[in-house]
């Protein structure tokens, strides 16, 4: 119990820089409360200005609303979940699934759109695949599926809470620890609120948790067994890994620290510009004060005037800002959005325009992959655990313009014209155009349109 705390190297080196992905993402007076771990203090600075500009501090937020535009670009049409086979009892489970994969009334997609997001910022994300633990036997699985002891559900978990683990030589994993921390009151009667720390741990066959309460000695045991996947040897959870080229909080995020600081600087600067000070040219000693109220006497050579800077700094530094602003869109394939409408940059043509979006395009569907592919893992392992005979598979995010249904219809009707003498072809061009159009359709509308169209186009095999 005393080494279920012990932490991976990899997460010991790398959970300071989760903290800043995480504040940087989110912004706000989550970024403002912590943001003198990222102002930069000046060189002497005297401590009373650094505390004055921190009590000023704003930040402008550009990764977060880009990381948001993707996520919601891409499941802006929800993927189809295909199930095939004759187990009408599977089915209906995975329907009811899929619109509440977390027994909290998440929808599937919203729950790996929150998977993507965090894939985004921290690099990768985690799901475990559980079940509902209950003690004694069942006697058949009509029983099992009455008890619900066969209802999975996920549960998402981010890398700062995965905090240990081992992978086997082919890269699998062999077991896992994940922590989690909460605030609890039992009673609205108790004095107060206490720190709760739970770890589970998972290996190929068996669960354990662990828990210690804030007040309370030590770490225990509360709860062990085989977990829902124990029949298939493997650890029930399973990662949505992006790579380092398509992690865009990892690229833009010294950006966006350089800008804060720049920008934050550049807005001091013109506050204090603001408030001009008065300067006297004169030999002799000054002691006069100076205000609304009072006036100056001057000698006959003395001068007086107020400092005002020139400002050539100022417009070096904007333009600075803008070079900044820019280039974090530009790593995250996003230049063509720097600006709007309002841009300064070098106006562009139709065909090169299109060109950067096409790259857009592309990223979109390699986080589109990476997503899908986590979906089938989950749901085919959840299949295999309910042994419900089912073939399982996700199809969609693979396009992103919600007005081009039409550039597709018609593409799909020249497809079929050309007479491809081949049933399976037509099932899967008809399915795939219902499947686009009724998106957001409930799952068990979507598996009788695709069990009516297999129906109708098989019968001439």
């Amino acid at each position: 119990m005393d080494n279920i705390n012990r932490e991976h190297p990899e997460y010991a080196a790398r959970k300071g820089m989760w903290k800043k992905y995480g504040d940087l993402y989110a912004g706000g007076e989550q970024f403002r409360q912590c943001a003198q771990e990222y102002l930069v203090r000046r060189n002497k600075e005297p401590q009373a200005v650094y505390e004055e500009r921190l009590s000023r501090v704003f930040y402008e937020n550009y990764i977060g609303s880009i990381i948001d535009w993707y996520t919601a670009t891409l499941l802006r049409r929800e993927p189809a979940l295909i199930a095939e086979g004759d187990n009408e009892a599977g089915k209906q489970f995975f329907n009811e699934f899929v619109e509440d994969c977390d027994l909290k009334g998440t929808n599937f997609s919203e729950f790996f759109r929150r998977q993507l997001t965090r894939a985004l910022v921290y690099g990768a994300s985690y799901v475990a695949v559980d079940f509902p633990r209950f003690s004694g036997a069942v006697r058949n699985r009509a029983e099992e599926d009455a008890l619900g002891r066969s209802r999975a559900f996920l549960v998402d978990y981010t890398p700062d809470e995965v905090i240990n683990w081992s992978r086997g030589p082919e890269g699998n994993l062999e077991w896992i620890v994940l922590r989690t921390s909460s605030l609890r009151q039992e009673k609205i009667t108790d004095p107060g609120w206490r720190k709760e720390t739970r770890w589970v741990y998972y290996d190929r066959e068996e669960f354990r948790i662990f828990q210690q309460v804030e007040g309370e000695e030590g770490i225990r045991l509360i709860d062990e067994g085989k977990h829902g996947l124990a029949a298939l040897r493997r650890v029930p959870v399973f990662a949505t890994t992006i790579s380092d080229g398509l992690w865009l909080m990892n690229k833009a995020a010294l950006l966006q620290l350089e800008h804060f600081n720049k920008s934050n600087g550049l807005a001091w600067a013109l506050t204090m510009g603001l408030f001009a000070m008065p300067v006297v040219y004169s030999d002799s000693e000054f002691k006069q004060i100076v205000g609304e109220s009072y006036y100056l006497q001057l000698g006959r050579e003395d001068r007086y005037g107020w400092t005002e800077p020139e400002g050539r700094v100022y417009q070096i530094a904007a333009d600075n800002l803008e070079r900044l602003k820019n280039e974090i869109y530009r790593v995250c394939y996003l230049l063509a959005q720097a600006g709007g409408t309002q841009s300064s940059q070098v106006l562009q043509s139709g065909l090169s325009k299109l060109r950067d979006f096409g790259i857009t395009q592309e990223v979109l569907r390699a986080y589109g992959d990476a997503v899908k592919e986590t979906m089938k893992q989950v749901l085919r392992a959840i299949e295999s655990a309910r042994q419900d005979g089912l073939f399982l598979d996700v199809t969609g995010l693979d396009e992103f313009d919600i007005g081009d249904f039409s550039a597709e219809l018609d593409e799909a009707r020249k497809l079929l014209a050309l007479g491809i003498e081949s049933p399976a072809l037509t099932q899967q061009v008809f399915k795939k155009l219902a499947f686009k159009y009724f998106s957001d359709a409930r799952q068990e509308l979507k598996n009788q349109m695709a069990q009516e169209i297999e129906e109708n186009h098989g019968r001439n095999r």
